[in-house]
């Protein structure tokens, strides 16, 4: 099966639904072809600040994105490891290596991005890194 791995800021994006940006998140996320996989870091990047901000619209936005993944990367280990070789290799930021990391560890066939190009996580090859940016 395909899996497509979403950063947080495709789902924030999504949410805030204002730009063309969001237009672009929303059709990911509307995407039928698409399986969709995640970690608990995007959870831990999105939820608990709508959470503390009881913005509630959006936690039960994000809620229902996590109900619909099909899988989730946790073997932190594995993530850790990976991701500690990636951002040596690709000069990535410590965040920006785990979701990929994640990603690569349940072999996802694609990370989906708001970041542009020109950032470092479009030097890595073990996964496409797509970007939505504009």
């Amino acid at each position: 099966m395909d899996y497509s791995y979403l950063d947080s800021g495709v789902l924030i994006n999504a949410f805030r639904g204002v730009s063309e940006i969001s237009l672009k998140a929303t059709q990911v996320l509307d995407d039928s072809t698409r399986t969709f996989a995640t970690s608990l870091f995007v959870k831990l990047e999105t939820q608990p600040k709508a959470t503390y901000n009881k913005q509630l619209a959006e936690v039960e936005f994000y809620e229902t994105f996590f109900d619909a993944v099909t899988i989730w990367a946790t073997s932190l280990n594995t993530i850790v490891k990976i991701a500690d070789r990636i951002a040596k290799v690709y000069g990535l930021a410590a965040m920006d290596a785990l979701h990929i990391a994640a990603a690569i560890s349940i072999n996802a066939n694609e990370f989906v991005t708001t970041e542009k190009t020109t950032k470092p996580m479009h030097r890595v090859t073990e996964i496409s890194v797509v970007s939505i940016a504009v």
